[in-house]
């Protein structure tokens, strides 16, 4: 059985950070229709915290929902009446990436919150068209960049594939800005790879290089 893992996307945005690194805000929050017409009802997250206080822990802080880019411990985690209130650490004596995110949050560049998660319960209302996710597994939060203009952004992506200039730079996108992991990418390169080889070149990897920027540019990413 395969697992979805979903993002929120809605701009949920961090109360406060200080200069130690401490944040709060919420991670989600109740009742709002996102745009994939998704609603969190309340208690959706209950029993997936009762499991996290079991294990003697809480999701970690990441950023942009790179898994291999944790930059501090939650601190707290509880649900409101409102939604998911918590508090985070960001280690910013001890990791780069959580300095420069509490520099980003002070500076107000960065200053959202989303939350990755599996559902495990919901309900659909065929009138409206509207899920109501009733009991969700969570996985993680990140601190993200929300951008004002999101087609802007994705602009901007397909940009940066077009200055790809060797198969690494390409696995190294794959990763960043398509949030895949290291297998995944290693894997979507691997089809690539097996396309017809192009017009006459004589450096296969220029071949595989421009397959790969087509297949990319026919992508959907999701950012932060």
């Amino acid at each position: 059985m395969s697992i979805e893992l979903k993002y929120i996307e809605r701009p949920f945005e961090v109360k406060a950070v200080d200069e130690k690194g401490i944040f709060t805000g919420y991670g989600s929050v109740f009742g709002n229709v996102d745009s994939y017409k998704e609603i969190v009802a309340p208690g959706a997250f209950a029993e997936s915290l009762y499991g996290w206080k079991d294990a003697g822990r809480l999701p970690p802080v990441l950023w942009q929902h790179r898994s291999g880019e944790p930059i501090g411990p939650f601190l707290e985690m509880r649900e409101d009446s409102h939604g998911l209130d918590t508090k985070g650490h960001l280690l910013i004596d001890d990791v780069v990436r959580a300095k420069e995110a509490r520099a980003l949050m002070l500076a107000k560049a960065v200053n959202g919150l989303s939350i990755g998660f599996v559902t495990r319960k919901d309900s659909y209302d065929k009138v409206t068209g509207i899920r109501t996710l009733l009991q969700v597994d969570l996985w993680e939060i990140s601190i993200v960049t929300f951008p004002a203009n999101p087609s802007a952004q994705i602009t901007g992506v397909k940009s940066a594939i077009d200055t790809l200039q060797t198969l690494a730079d390409a696995e190294r996108f794959l990763r960043d800005a398509g949030n895949l992991t290291r297998s995944q990418a290693t894997a979507f390169m691997a089809r690539v790879k097996s396309l017809p080889p192009g017009q006459g070149d004589p450096d296969p990897a220029v071949d595989e290089l421009v397959a790969l920027k087509q297949a990319l540019q026919g992508l959907q990413l999701t950012i932060g």
